[in-house]
């Protein structure tokens, strides 16, 4: 899936979820606190920040109802499926979802952000989790939680004291169909007249410009420079540049 400024994509909302949670009930839950999620500019965040348990929900009613909360007891009796939230090992989400896939035949959602980054050697696209340290999967809890806390890579299920978060099936329906069967998210900055851009490749690279024209059927665009102490215009391909709010360090 490919993802332009202005469209929505799943991005940040569980460790919102997470926050609010915390700040409402005062209550220590085993996510870290500098934790953080890749947080795009086109995040949905604010539509899916709302903690809630049986019996009441917790924050704002503006937002929607994204997770529930169960005792290890009521879950004990339980033989639904759910969704949980799952902790890993730093950098290895993907990894340890296709292991949990495979061996267990665990039905996980580890969804990951495609997008462009300058680098030295030019304009390079990379693939990292949307959620870093956390996947998603879903099972009946008193049959395969303890295998699932075992398998490699997973640190454990995301808990608050005895009460463990499950989340709403529907939700995860629909970041599912927004990332696709490949469970990843393309982020293509879009490029606008008048945009300040950062060349990322060839003799100019590193060199901040600013939009003038779209060249859209020849997939480049025309930039103002600073050359010898005056303006000039030039046309530069659209993949060597980048946004300036797009550049990561």
């Amino acid at each position: 899936m490919i993802c332009r400024a202005g469209n929505k994509t799943p991005a940040r909302f569980f460790l919102e979820t997470i926050k609010a949670f915390e700040q409402d009930k005062g209550t220590d839950s085993h996510i870290p606190g500098d934790a953080t999620m890749k947080n795009p500019d086109n995040s949905i965040a604010p539509e899916f920040c709302i903690l809630k348990s049986r019996e009441s929900p917790v924050g704002s009613s503006r937002l929607y109802q994204l997770v529930m909360t169960h005792s290890r007891a009521q879950l004990a009796l339980s033989d639904e499926p759910l969704w949980f939230c799952l902790r890993t090992q730093p950098k290895h989400e993907h990894l340890a979802a296709i292991t949990l896939r495979r061996q267990a035949q665990i039905r996980c959602f580890s969804p990951r952000l495609r997008y462009p980054k300058a680098t030295r050697r030019g304009r390079v696209w990379f693939v990292e989790a949307m959620f870093p340290g956390y996947l998603f999967a879903e099972f009946v809890y008193p049959l395969q939680h303890r295998r699932i806390e075992h398998s490699p890579g997973i640190h454990g299920i995301v808990h608050f004291g005895d009460y463990l978060a499950t989340l709403d099936p529907q939700t995860m329906a629909v970041l599912q169909e927004k990332t696709g069967e490949e469970e990843i998210v393309t982020i293509d900055p879009e490029i606008k007249v008048g945009q300040s851009v950062r060349i990322a490749e060839g003799p100019f690279q590193g060199l901040e410009v600013l939009v003038t024209r779209l060249l859209p059927a020849r997939e480049r665009v025309k930039v103002l420079l600073e050359f010898l102490g005056r303006p000039v215009e030039t046309e530069i391909s659209t993949p060597q540049i980048l946004p300036i709010n797009s550049v990561r360090a």
